[in-house]
């Protein structure tokens, strides 16, 4: 499987870092503005509407129209775990329906003093069997400017 990694440096505690992440809000301030990114629904883990944290358990559907081009994509995305002490702070997420055949990113926040280290990393698969898989490492070309525009918009927003 194609892995794809970005590490940034946020002057910013590793509380409010972590709290920014925490909700669907980080999210959507994230996702930049040609993805066309659509929250359709969020479920708490015990099933309740719009919760304020995502917790392990819950689950986000939405959908995009990358560059307005095309039928929007429908994403379904599950947190799957979520730690958190006071020098660092993980959670992952996947894709349980979506454009990829394989999509599992985590998210991982150190304390640096006043500052935190962000990382993103992103195991994934394009779809269409062993030619997808043999694809994956070109979607470098398409996650680079993405997640280098996350990670401009997290220092933008909480330094």
């Amino acid at each position: 499987m194609a892995t794809y990694s970005r590490l940034t440096r946020v002057s910013a505690p590793l509380s409010e870092v972590w709290e920014f992440h925490s909700r669907v809000s980080g999210l959507e301030a994230l996702t930049p503005e040609w993805m066309n990114l659509r929250i359709e629904s969020v479920t708490g883990p015990d099933g309740e509407p719009d919760p304020d944290v995502l917790e392990a358990g819950s689950e986000i559907e939405m959908s995009m129209r990358p560059l307005g081009l095309g039928p929007r994509q429908r994403w379904t995305s599950v947190i799957v775990a979520r730690e958190s002490d006071e020098d660092s702070a993980t959670f992952r997420d996947e894709m349980r329906g979506g454009p990829f055949a394989t999509w599992i990113h985590t998210h991982r926040f150190v304390a640096d003093g006043d500052e935190t280290i962000v990382e993103d990393e992103v195991e994934y698969e394009l779809p269409g069997g062993q030619l997808g898989r043999s694809a994956s490492p070109l979607a470098v070309v398409g996650f680079e400017p993405m997640f280098r525009g996350r990670h401009r918009k997290t220092k933008a927003l909480l330094e």
